[in-house]
């Protein structure tokens, strides 16, 4: 199958795949830094392949408006985003859909352990969310 998106949609799966990366940071790494986090996130989702790699890697930071002043308000925008983004390609292309989800976990997993450390119980929380979210569509 092939995946159309719209400039929406585009921006949709990338709010979600960085938002995820972007909880992740801002819920906090146990014995590392919330940019060592966001930055094993984001070199995970430039590593994406298929139509989700391609949307992932043109990415303009403007594109990707989140705002918050707490992580409360930061999953308020990113889990409705992942579960739309979810939703939208599972009617289009539900291989591509895997190819989404396995993506932003392996990305939220790579923010996670920043060090290799056991993730502390918040992250793995968060985890939780982010993957429910994705399941949710």
């Amino acid at each position: 199958m092939s995946v159309t998106l719209t400039d929406h949609d585009r921006a949709t799966l990338r709010t979600a795949a960085y938002g995820a990366v972007s909880l992740i940071s801002a819920t906090g790494v146990a014995g590392g830094s919330p940019h060592k986090a966001a930055t094993g996130g984001s070199i995970a989702l430039a590593s994406a392949t298929g139509p989700t790699g391609h949307v992932l890697a043109n990415v303009k930071a403007k594109e990707i408006t989140l705002k918050g002043k707490n992580v409360a308000e930061l999953a308020d925008q990113v889990l409705p985003a992942l579960t739309a983004a979810m939703s939208l390609l599972k009617q289009q292309d539900p291989a591509e859909a895997d190819n989404f989800r396995n993506t932003v976990l392996i990305a939220v997993e790579s923010a996670t352990r920043p060090d290799k450390a056991a993730p502390a119980p918040a992250l793995v929380d968060m985890t939780r969310k982010i993957t429910a979210a994705l399941d949710a569509a």
